[in-house]
Formats: structure tokens, C-alpha cells, sequence
């Protein structure tokens, strides 16, 4: 995951040029469509631009994109669905901030889909949806979705989806990508405390690696979130004709799950920079027992250095060498203030 992508191809071109920004994921641009009513769903898969059109009856149409990296198939979708320019530039730049905005044909929603794959790494990838009057458009950066339940609820008839507008298709939409944002912060969350756990009884410098990974991770969830605060209160109180009053309500939870979700993000990172200190003072800690411990070796070994250093001097007339109990005079001496020193050291309670 990259803070900043590439722009400097773009540099100079007039707006509305189309200009992929971003990793090229997928090999080819894969097409499905749903067009559905109360009564019925059509499915349909590997459909090309030139198949599809606005429906022209009181069904609903769901065309779901994977992969933005072929100018050709947004041009075509551009002039199918009278998509303005500027629109498909957004949806080429995949390094969009979250945002909403209102085109008067349609309105276009920008966010960041994430997920969790085996290796429980968090991936951040890119969704454009585009509503319309009785159709909704999604453009997906890699085509590694989350709407598996919303196909399943189309097919099924399940729940209102199939008995309401394209209006309600797009909160469903949104709903499963937010929902999507809570299994991820689960996963965080498992793995701040482990690390937490891990920090306070071993340190090490692999710990340290993990925190500021943990760190990144956040703060692309945060990129990703934050401003989809003001673009889903800006949904709920849209004055569009394309979004009914009996749907906003929907899109008013879905507001209160993204300041839910901020607001876990903004707690994990606190506890993360929580971890880091911890880290350091732990480290700390250790380096000032170990130091402890060597000052107390020097500091006994000193009076002992001292006495033995008299007695190596090659003087000749020393008396104590030619005492029968000099030696074991000395070592008991040398005892003696290992034992007092000790004592003292234990008296003030540094060791």
C-alpha cells in the first residue's frame, strides 16, 4: 500500500483527461450486470460496454466494473451511460480521496474497500459508484469485492432490495463495504493487544517492526475513513432527486457506523503510540537493570582491584609478605568488603 501514488503523467493535460493512476491489479476488465424488479433478476457475466444501456422500463440495472486500467472500456461506459469527464477521471485516479458529488444526471460516490486476505495482511482498494435514475454503476480497482451478499439478496429476492430503487441497490452497496471495515478492525484490534501483551513481557526489535507496521496499516485506514464522514452526511442529506426520503434513513445509520468506525480507528492508534512508549520504556528498563547490575560488579570489584594492585608492586621491603598469615589475611580482608558492600547495597534497597 502506497501513501502517494504517480501523478506525473498527468502533469499539463486538461481536466477530464483519462490518465490511470495506480497499480494495474487485475489482467482484463471483467463485466457483470444485474437487471432486476419485484418479480425477477437477470444475471449476467463477461458482458462488453456495447451490451449495456440505462434500462428503459422500471427495472433496476447494477453494472459492477472490475478494473479501471483500460481507458477504451470507461469511454465507452462515458458514452453508454452520458457519464461527465470529470467523472471518469475520478474513477481512473485511484488514489482518490473518499467524496460525493452531485453531476445533476447522476450522483458519484468515491471509497475505499478493504479486506482481510489468509495471511490476515489488510488490503485498501478503490470503489466509484455511480447512481442514476434507475441504475447504478460500480468500478472497482481489482474486482476483489464485498458484495457477495447483495448478489446473494438480488438472487434470493431476499429482504426490500428487489422491491426498492436503484437508491437503496447503492446504500446496500455502501452497508457491505462499511460493514467490511468492522472485520478488518477486528483484526487490528487481535492484533494490538497481542502485541501489547508482547511489548510488556518481551521486547525485542522484531516488536518494533510490528508496531510501526501497525502504525501504517492505521494510518491508511484512517486516509481511507476519515473523509467518508463528510461524504456520507452529505448522502443522507442530499436534496437529489435520484435518492428518496424513506432511503436516507438508511444512509444515516450507515453515517453512524463510519463515525463509529473513526472513532475505533482514532482509539487504536492511541493505543499503538501507547504500545511504542511502553516499547521504549521497557527497553529502557532493561538497559538500566543491566547497567545496574554491571555498576554494582565494578563498584564491589573496586576496593578488591585496589588491594590487590598494593600488593603486586615489586617493592622489596613490603612486611606484610613475610607474615606466615598474611595471604589468608588479605583474602579474608577482600570477603569481608564484598560481604559489607553487599549489605550496604541491600540496606538502600538497589539490589
Amino acid at each position: 500500500m502506497k501513501l502517494v501514488q504517480k501523478r506525473s503523467r498527468k502533469t499539463g493535460l486538461p481536466p477530464g483527461t483519462l490518465v490511470h493512476i495506480g497499480e494495474k491489479k487485475p489482467d482484463k476488465v471483467t463485466i457483470t450486470s444485474f437487471n432486476y424488479a419485484s418479480s425477477r433478476c437477470d444475471e449476467r457475466s463477461d458482458l462488453s460496454v456495447d451490451g449495456l444501456a440505462p434500462p428503459t422500463d422500471e427495472s433496476i440495472t447494477w453494472v459492477d466494473v472490475g478494473g479501471v486500467h483500460k481507458m477504451d472500456v470507461l469511454e465507452s461506459f462515458g458514452k453508454q451511460f452520458k457519464l461527465h469527464p470529470l467523472l471518469l477521471e475520478d474513477i481512473a485516479n485511484t488514489d482518490q480521496r473518499p467524496k460525493l458529488d452531485d453531476y445533476e444526471t447522476c450522483l458519484f460516490l468515491v471509497m475505499k474497500m478493504l479486506s482481510v486476505t489468509d495471511r490476515q495482511e489488510i488490503v485498501v482498494e478503490q470503489v466509484s459508484l455511480v447512481l442514476g435514475p434507475n441504475f447504478v454503476l460500480s468500478f472497482q480497482e481489482n474486482g476483489a469485492d464485498v458484495f457477495t451478499s447483495v448478489r446473494d439478496r438480488l438472487r434470493g429476492g431476499k429482504g426490500r432490495l428487489r422491491q426498492s430503487g436503484a437508491d437503496y441497490l447503492l446504500h446496500a452497496l455502501v452497508d457491505a463495504i462499511v460493514d467490511q471495515y468492522f472485520e478488518v478492525l477486528e483484526v487490528l484490534g487481535e492484533k494490538i493487544e497481542a502485541l501489547q501483551d508482547l511489548v510488556v513481557s518481551h521486547p525485542k526489535p522484531e516488536t518494533l517492526h510490528r508496531i510501526h507496521a501497525l502504525k501504517r496499516q492505521l494510518l491508511f485506514l484512517r486516509r481511507a475513513v476519515w473523509p467518508l464522514r463528510e461524504a456520507a452526511n452529505n448522502l443522507s442529506r442530499s436534496e437529489s432527486p435520484f435518492l428518496q426520503e424513506s432511503t436516507k434513513i438508511f444512509f444515516r445509520d450507515a453515517y453512524d457506523h463510519v463515525i463509529q468506525i473513526v472513532d475505533t480507528i482514532e482509539t487504536l492508534r492511541e493505543m499503538v503510540s501507547a504500545g511504542l512508549e511502553i516499547y521504549l520504556s521497557s527497553i529502557s528498563y532493561r538497559s538500566n537493570s543491566v547497567m545496574k547490575v554491571l555498576t554494582i560488579i565494578t563498584t564491589i570489584f573496586m576496593p578488591l582491584t585496589f588491594i590487590v594492585g598494593i600488593y603486586g608492586m615489586n617493592f622489596e621491603h613490603m612486611p606484610e609478605l613475610k607474615w606466615e598469615w598474611g595471604y589468608p589475611l588479605v583474602l579474608g580482608l577482600m570477603v569481608a568488603i564484598v560481604i559489607a558492600m553487599l549489605g550496604f547495597f541491600k540496606g538502600k534497597k538497589w539490589i
